[in-house]
């Protein structure tokens, strides 16, 4: 049996982010996969002259944390900056038309009513909420400071297209924690954004990039700069138990110890592991709830879709009846993602409001198509069709879900050396989950090496 220091679980974007700050502290974590790749559910595909990501397909930076992590991964000339068309987003108004978000809204009939856009500038004197009441849904805050109609035409493709959620199920406090700040320090969605702007707190010091490679480029580049031994592709995890102050793990590969256990985990592959050593702790974790989301990305001659395909891409709101939850103009918002000549469009499908589990690829494939040719305007068959389907995509922060991830931590201190990382907590974007590794590495407590690697 292998003995080490310091197993980590999941060789995602947290996983191997945490795994290497580790080592840079000269800690010498072993890393178990199951895939045969790294990454997680960041997975970048060259095919025809199209590149496509079946995940993520945007990193947003913001702070010094990732450009630091970038330059010293070497990163630094596979950046690809988004084009400045990726800061005008569209979404589909009720007769099915695309419209640009942005200041216009409250001026234009197409998007909102009158009356609708009349709530939304007297926001500013609506009460704030007593911030001792329960949890709150993003829709019913959103009814409350900005009116109905913003929850359907605006709010809600915003939660289905990031979130692939349901805003009558999502917690603002947890799933969008600065917009509730908002509130709460300046009484006002709009004073709040008024006074950051003043305070030159702007949304421009953020940036939205790429690889030239993908985005599994980062998670690559990452495990390329592991020691060999010290990455396990394709093994999987398959039992785990407390055995005095080791935990005993067991591998198809063979058996494994250590004294201190990281889980880089979606929550219900950590509740799996979990569950006969601690069930209470594993009936948290498998009450976080992961829909399904299927991304297809469509290649086509340029000449063959009418829209202009100018910025970042579609949202479409659930009111309207249509599968598809949104599209991204994936050929507008970074270089090289088509041949000469061709544009390449990636749809999605599903989430906490659509049950698409059964359904085959080509079915998906069908589905965006048809959706979407009459609102791009889109002739003819497509030149490149894939589909990537994910069975368990993004952690869904439910009402509740602090108080859950509290209760989860409660108990997963009553294990001696575990620890439990992943985007079910502290964020889903790909930011927060180096983020939180970063925390995890900064706080985590020398252990004694005298069970190091043998």
């Amino acid at each position: 049996m292998s003995s080490e220091a310091v197993i980590v679980v999941g060789a995602g974007l947290t996983g191997l982010s945490a795994t290497w700050y580790l080592h840079q502290r000269g800690i010498p974590a072993l890393l178990l996969e199951a895939e045969a790749e790294v990454g997680g559910n960041l997975r970048s595909r060259s095919e025809d002259g199209f590149l496509r990501d079946l995940g993520p397909n945007s990193l947003m930076i913001k702070g010094d944390l990732l450009p630091d992590l970038i330059r010293q991964l070497q990163l630094e000339d596979r950046v690809v900056e988004a084009n400045p068309l990726a800061r005008r987003r569209f979404v589909l108004n009720r007769r099915g038309h695309p419209v640009a978000l942005g200041p216009d809204v409250l001026f234009s009939s197409s998007l909102l009513s009158l009356s609708a856009r009349l709530r939304l500038l007297s926001e500013p004197w609506r009460p704030r909420r007593p911030q001792s009441q329960n949890d709150e849904s993003i829709a019913d805050f959103v009814r409350r400071r900005l009116g109905p109609e913003a929850l359907t035409w605006m709010v809600d493709p915003f939660v289905s297209g990031v979130f692939a959620g349901d805003p009558e199920k999502l917690s603002v406090t947890a799933a969008l924690p600065r917009l509730a700040a908002m509130e709460a320090e300046s009484g006002s969605l709009l004073r709040a954004a008024l006074r950051r702007r003043r305070a030159g707190k702007k949304e421009g010091s953020s940036r939205l990039v790429s690889f030239r490679g993908g985005l599994q480029e980062l998670p690559r580049a990452l495990a390329a700069r592991l020691p060999p031994d010290r990455l396990a592709l394709s093994r999987p995890l398959t039992h785990l138990q407390r055995r005095g102050e080791l935990w005993h793990l067991q591998t198809p590969a063979g058996d494994l110890e250590c004294r201190r256990l990281v889980l880089a985990l979606p929550a219900a592959e950590s509740a799996r592991l979990l569950r006969a050593e601690a069930p209470e702790l594993a009936a948290e974790l498998e009450a976080i709830v992961y829909p399904a989301v299927a991304t297809v990305a469509l290649g086509f001659p340029r000449e063959a879709v009418d829209h202009r395909l100018d910025g970042f891409g579609l949202l479409i709101p659930r009111r309207l009846g249509i599968e598809t939850l949104g599209v991204l103009f994936s050929s507008t918002l970074f270089p090289e993602r088509a041949p000469p000549g061709m544009v390449l469009l990636t749809a999605f499908l599903g989430g906490a409001q659509q049950d698409i589990s059964g359904r085959s690829p080509a079915e998906l494939e069908a589905q965006a198509l048809a959706d979407l040719r009459p609102i791009l305007g889109i002739r003819g068959d497509p030149a490149y069709h894939r589909c990537a389907l994910w069975p368990r995509a993004i952690p869904q922060y439910a009402l509740g879900h602090r108080q859950r991830v509290e209760r989860i931590h409660e108990l997963r201190r009553q294990l001696a050396g575990l620890e439990l990382l992943g985007n079910w907590q502290g964020g889903v974007a790909l930011g927060d989950c180096v983020v939180q590794a970063d925390a995890f590495q900064r706080t985590f407590a020398q252990v004694d090496t005298a069970t190091g690697p043998s």
